[in-house]
């Protein structure tokens, strides 16, 4: 069973209502990222933060999987399918997909601001006094600009192993995730999904200009032309 490995991004979920990270004026929901997605911003305005992510996890409640997201499920029928995600959200996960990678954290799960292994799952609200069994408040579990991502080293064994690649509804911006498509073998076959994609087509990448659920199914053609 062929290794089908994929790299998705806010393109992924954006058909589903969930807004892409930034919008074109480089404001997040109003605020500056750095306000909201910092290490510094926590500190400075904690309430602001945790409201801001509150108001995420309440929308993931009201948001489906896309057609893209179930399209990727399917595949496992015929693939072995390791998703990689820069996506905090879980729509991967509710369309059925089995073995999901988040890059950036996850909007269902907190962690403590004293140790960052310390991560439990997390479906309400998180306010000023939600505190670990240590006596430190909690946290949203999002990778921060400024914070290391711990997930790369697996995404990087993952990536070694694929014998196909597909990237969709990425900027591949945000380093290190846009680094990943450079740790796949030489010479496989790379097809990128996105209505206004960052890279040309290549000999080794097929680049569908197309939002996720019409590229999804333009993939699968090609993936037909392979086997």
């Amino acid at each position: 069973m062929k290794h089908l490995v994929v790299l998705t991004g806010a393109g992924m979920s954006a058909e589903s209502g969930i807004k892409t990270f930034r919008d074109a004026d480089g404001l997040w929901e109003g605020h500056d990222v750095m306000e909201v997605a910092s290490p510094e911003g926590f500190r400075a305005n904690p309430e602001l933060v945790l409201d801001f992510y509150n108001q995420r996890r309440r929308q993931l409640f009201e948001v489906l999987p896309n057609a893209a997201h179930l399209a990727l499920a399917e595949l496992e029928k015929e693939y072995k399918v390791s998703i990689i995600t820069q996506n905090v959200d879980d729509l991967h996960e509710r369309a059925g997909s089995k073995d999901v990678l988040h890059l950036h954290g996850e909007l269902l799960k907190a962690r403590s601001t004293f140790d960052d292994t310390d991560v439990v799952e997390w479906t309400t609200d998180i306010v000023m006094g939600d505190q670990c069994k240590k006596g430190h408040q909690m946290r949203p579990h999002i990778v921060w600009f400024g914070e290391s991502v711990p997930m790369i080293e697996p995404a990087i064994s993952i990536c070694n192993t694929a014998d196909i690649l597909l990237i969709i509804g990425t900027s591949l911006q945000v380093y290190p995730a846009a680094s990943l498509m450079h740790y796949v073998p030489t010479n496989i076959p790379g097809f990128y999904i996105d209505p206004k994609p960052a890279v040309s087509n290549s000999n080794n990448i097929t680049v569908i200009e197309e939002s996720a659920t019409k590229g999804i199914e333009i993939f699968k053609q090609h993936l037909q032309s392979l086997s």
